[in-house]
């Protein structure tokens, strides 16, 4: 379970994050929307630890993850908007760096690599260089990277950019499968997609939640329109 605590965070003098709390449950995909600047990816950052709040607390299965964030890593799947992969190594041998950096056992590299590519449909691609790779291709090696350790927790930002409709569905199968070991947060512009996939919206405007809207039980549309309606400044 991810516990937010009241975190802020600022550039300087400019606030990007204030008063932001929140909680993920295992099996729970929360998805994080609000217009370009509203904090989203520094949300993200921070709670991979790559960035350090000004306050607040990330609290991860009851243990404070900025306080042990080398330990905290162990347990996290990480895929930036830009994933930055090695076009000279073939998938298997990228996926395999990446184990062994994480402090994967080499005993069991091989299998979380071959895990990890079923899951993100690239197991056909393993022994190509990724140079060679496609847009949609690409996201599914990085997002077969986040997976490889089968994180308990799992931040993906706007992991649907790009994206075409076909490749689209494929990652919300992913993300629902990634669901059964992983707390998820994820990012982006995509209502509809996500509509189909998480449990709820945080909705995000000027650093602050807004609105938290469940998915049960509403069609896309009235989603649309209780988000749209918090961007504007209409409730929560």
């Amino acid at each position: 379970m991810i516990e937010v605590r009241n975190l802020a965070f600022s550039y300087g003098r400019q606030s990007v994050l204030r008063d932001v709390s929140f909680v993920v449950s295992p099996g729970e995909t929360v998805s994080v929307v609000g217009a370009n600047g509203a904090g989203k990816t520094t949300l993200l950052r921070v709670l991979a630890t790559l960035a350090v709040p000004d306050s607040g607390t990330v609290m991860v299965d009851g243990q404070n993850a900025l306080a042990s964030p080398l330990r905290y890593r162990r347990q996290l799947g990480y895929l930036p908007e830009h994933a930055a992969l090695y076009d000279d190594m073939t998938v298997k041998e990228y996926l395999q760096y990446r184990a062994n950096l994480k402090g994967e056992p080499a005993k069991r590299v091989r299998r979380r690599v071959s895990e990890a590519a079923e899951m993100c449909q690239v197991g056909d691609l393993l022994r190509s260089p990724i140079r060679r790779l496609s847009a949609g291709q690409r996201k599914r090696v990085a997002l077969a990277d986040a997976l490889l350790l089968r994180p308990r927790v799992l931040l993906l930002d706007d992991f649907l950019a790009g994206l075409d409709f076909e490749m689209r569905w494929t990652a919300g199968e992913i993300l629902s499968n990634a669901a059964a070991f992983s707390s998820v947060v994820v990012t982006g512009h995509e209502l509809v997609d996500f509509a189909k996939w998480t449990t709820r919206f945080l909705v995000l405007r000027g650093g602050v939640i807004a609105a938290k809207i469940d998915t049960a039980g509403t069609d896309a549309a009235t989603l649309r329109e209780r988000v749209d309606a918090a961007l504007q400044g209409g409730g929560r």
